[in-house]
C-alpha cells in the first residue's frame, strides 16, 4: 500500500483496533441547515471530545468547522451531492476533487453511489474516476453505497447490501459504508464477502440510544469495522457522551449494557 495512504488511514482508523467512528456532517447540501449542523465548530468539538476518529463534510464546510483548538480528529471530504429539492434526489454528482481534499489537509475522500437509480452508470463512473485519482495521490476513499431505485424492494436485504459492499470493493474503494442488515448472522456474510473494511450507516433518526448502541455492537460482532453515523449522533442531546459510549463498544469491546452506563451516568 502507498505509504501516504497508510498514514492517512491511521488518522481515520484506530491503529490498535482497526476500527473507526466517523461522524458525517454533509447533510446540509441535501436537506439544509438542520439541527446539529448550524454551529459546526461546536458539533466537531463535541464529537471529537467523545472520541470520534473522523468527521466527514463538504469542502466548503472545512472553514466553518476548523477550530484551532481542542482534540484532534480526522477529516474526510465528501465529493458528491444532490438535494431533496431535486426531482432526482438519488442522482449524485461530483462537486469536488481529490486535489481539493489534499489542499484542505484531508485524510480521506468519500463518494456516494445509489445502485438501482436511473443514473447509476454516472455515479459508478464517478466512483471509478475518484478511486483512480486517489490511488495516484495515496488518498483513502470511502464509498457510501446504497440500493435505491425503482427495482429495489428492500434496501436492507442482506444479498443487496452485500452487492453494495462488493461494488465499493471492486471499484477500488478502501472502505465501504452500507446499511446494517438487522442481525449478526446476515451482516457477517456481508463482511465476509468483502476484503476491505465495512462500516455501517446510521439510517433514519432512532427512537433511543439503546437502539444505536445495539446496532453498532451487533455490527462489530459480525466483523464490521465501525460506523459512519450522522444525525443519530450530531442531533443527540449530548453527542459527546453518546460518542464516548460508542467508543467503548467500537474500540474497547464493551457490551451494550456497559455502554449504556456511560450514557445514563453522564
Amino acid at each position: 500500500m502507498h505509504l501516504g495512504k497508510s498514514i492517512r488511514l491511521e488518522r481515520i482508523f484506530n491503529r490498535n483496533t482497526g476500527r473507526t467512528i466517523i461522524v458525517p456532517l454533509d447533510h446540509g447540501v441535501t436537506v439544509g441547515p438542520i439541527h446539529g449542523l448550524v454551529d459546526l465548530k461546536e458539533t466537531v468539538d463535541k464529537v471529537a471530545e467523545g472520541g470520534a476518529n473522523a468527521v466527514l463534510m463538504h469542502k466548503g464546510l472545512v472553514r466553518c468547522g476548523h477550530r484551532e483548538h481542542g482534540k484532534d480528529v480526522g477529516l474526510i471530504i465528501h465529493l458528491s451531492a444532490s438535494t431533496q429539492l431535486s426531482p432526482y434526489p438519488n442522482a449524485k454528482t461530483l462537486v469536488g476533487t481529490v486535489e481539493d481534499a489534499i489542499k484542505l489537509g484531508a485524510d480521506g475522500v468519500s463518494v456516494h453511489v445509489n445502485l438501482g437509480d436511473e443514473t447509476e452508470r454516472y455515479m459508478l463512473a464517478d466512483l471509478g474516476k475518484v478511486t483512480s485519482k486517489a490511488t495516484e495521490w495515496g488518498m483513502p476513499v470511502l464509498a457510501m453505497v446504497y440500493a435505491r431505485g425503482p427495482k429495489i424492494k428492500d434496501g436492507y436485504d442482506p444479498e443487496i447490501v452485500a452487492h453494495c459492499a462488493r461494488v465499493g470493493e471492486e471499484l477500488g474503494a478502501d472502505v465501504v459504508k452500507v446499511p446494517y442488515t438487522g442481525d449478526v448472522e446476515s451482516f457477517s456474510k456481508v463482511v465476509d464477502a468483502c476484503c476491505i473494511p465495512v462500516v455501517i450507516a446510521g439510517g433514519p433518526k432512532m427512537e433511543n440510544k439503546k437502539q444505536i448502541l445495539t446496532m453498532v455492537y451487533e455490527s462489530i460482532q459480525a466483523g464490521g469495522a465501525g460506523l459512519s453515523v450522522g444525525r443519530n449522533i450530531f442531533q443527540d442531546d449530548d453527542p459527546a457522551t453518546l460518542v464516548k459510549a460508542l467508543h467503548g463498544i467500537v474500540h474497547e469491546d464493551m457490551s451494550v449494557d456497559e455502554a449504556l452506563e456511560i450514557v445514563n451516568n453522564k
